[in-house]
């Protein structure tokens, strides 16, 4: 159960509540499931739904009384409420079982850096269920991809163009790229929806991070998936990843 504070609070946690929930189940959320984990009534979160959906955060499809988040929303959530949730004791042990299984692959003898990059897309798909890119920068059009089924097992990327484009740009590399290697001082850079510059994958999110040897940017890592993306797992993995492939490549 969550204590509300004071009303402002109260519509942030809601925001990160629904779109927790959404992300989860990928169905519109209704206020009674929202309203048993704050202990208020249905009507008191359809209210704050109300707001939310005048802000532009949350929508809902006509079909249903649910919500479902809004790319605005899932820009909010990103940028100021997920890093407001401390993780919890489970969400801890996860993501120290994956750094050991990182580890353990990375382990295993590596002497080029197109082999560390290639097993790189292959870890990063495996931990993420979404598709894993690896580029370097030297190279102006190529990269590695693993994952490609882990992203069209998301019904709302079912739409037969959307598939279409997304293989088409997975296979001709050049626009993923041009955005992947876009500059940014983040460690992990995050393009929501249309923040990707292409209308058609509108909702598709790229999440970026830097590799470096010596420490020079060398390259890059990605994730490309759903909108809809578990951000909480996704964002410190990447972090880990980068590290983890930034001491492999200072050892070859």
């Amino acid at each position: 159960m969550v204590r509300m504070i004071d009303y402002e609070a109260r519509k942030s946690a809601v925001l990160a509540a629904t779109i927790n929930r959404y992300i989860k189940d990928a169905l519109p959320v209704p206020s009674q499931d929202i309203a048993e984990e704050f202990a208020v009534s249905p009507a008191t979160i359809r209210n704050i739904f109300a707001e939310l959906e005048d802000s532009g955060y949350l929508t809902h499809p006509y079909t249903s009384g649910g919500r479902i988040p809004t790319n605005k929303g899932y820009r909010y959530y990103v940028d100021f409420l997920n890093s407001r949730v401390p993780y919890s004791q489970t969400e801890i042990d996860l993501m120290d079982e994956e750094k050991e299984s990182i580890r353990k692959e990375y382990k295993r003898e590596v002497k080029r850096i197109e082999d560390a990059l290639e097993k790189t897309s292959e870890i990063i798909s495996s931990i993420t269920h979404y598709t894993g890119i690896t580029s370097f920068l030297e190279w102006h059009d190529k990269f590695f991809y693993k994952g490609m089924d882990f992203i069209l097992a998301h019904p709302e990327l079912w739409d037969l163009e959307t598939m279409r484009i997304l293989i088409k740009m997975l296979e001709e590399k050049q626009r993923l790229l041009d955005i992947i290697n876009r500059d940014f001082t983040e460690k992990v850079k995050i393009y929501i929806g249309e923040e990707l510059g292409h209308p058609q994958i509108n909702n598709c999110s790229l999440v970026v991070s830097t590799y470096r040897i010596k420490n020079k940017p060398c390259g890059r890592l990605a994730v490309l998936g759903p909108v809809r993306m578990e951000y909480r797992h996704i964002i410190p993995a990447m972090e880990y990843i980068s590290e983890a492939l930034t001491q492999v490549l200072e050892d070859i």
